[in-house]
């Protein structure tokens, strides 16, 4: 099970809420706060706690504990001003992860400036999977580290009877079996064994560089 940590959202547009809920689906607690009360209404049944309140006032922050918070993301919308001023009074609440959404190259300079610890651009990002899932024949996921680490899908064929030790695949290919799911079967096992073979039409998750799966032949 992941770890518990506190999630705030301020700003519960599409974006903040979608964020919200796949933390809730992960068991997560998060607390979301927006000016706006239809926003609130949508929010109530699907994260944990919900307020009306105007996260561009210090003041709120405080009263809703927001400085209790491991993480906090802000979301709210167009305007690049309320943006700077909620992430700068959350850095000032001592938040130690503040995630920002970003409209722009310049909103992201001025975020960089008052030292949030991500800025999100989620057009881009969507963007930038749907690309590589393009261009990558059978790519689960492109992971943003900036060390080019994807996740992909492969079916044995040629490795049919081998092991993962005889394979030795970190060593030849400086990628990591994460997941297989057997032939057949419907659900994946996770931290696969070592010594035990696998069979032609198994699923592998795979996890590396995107540069190691060009010779990689299951």
């Amino acid at each position: 099970m992941a770890a518990r940590i506190q999630v705030g959202i301020i700003g519960l547009g599409k974006f903040g809420l979608a964020f919200g809920k796949a933390l809730v689906d992960l068991g997560q607690e998060v607390m979301g706060i927006d000016s706006d009360m239809d926003n609130v209404r949508r929010a109530q049944d699907i994260l944990t706690q919900v307020y009306q309140a105007d996260g561009a006032e210090k003041k709120a922050l405080e009263q809703l504990g927001f400085s209790d918070m491991t993480h906090v993301m802000v979301s709210v919308g167009g305007s690049i001003e309320a943006s700077a001023m909620i992430s700068l009074y959350l850095k000032e609440l001592d938040v130690a992860n503040v995630w920002v959404k970003a409209i722009s190259a310049d909103h992201e300079k001025l975020l960089r400036k008052i030292g949030v610890t991500e800025v999100i651009f989620p057009e881009r990002y969507a963007a930038n999977q749907l690309a590589n899932k393009l261009a990558v024949p059978g790519l689960i996921e492109y992971l943003p580290f900036g060390q080019d680490v994807a996740l992909i899908e492969l079916t044995v064929s040629r490795w049919d009877g081998k092991t993962l030790r005889e394979l030795a695949l970190t060593s030849n290919y400086g990628v990591q079996i994460i997941a297989v799911r057997k032939a057949g079967e419907e659900r994946f096992g996770f931290i696969p064994k070592a010594d035990e073979p696998l069979r032609k039409g198994d699923a592998l998750v795979v996890i590396g560089q995107r540069s190691s799966f060009t010779d990689l032949k299951s």
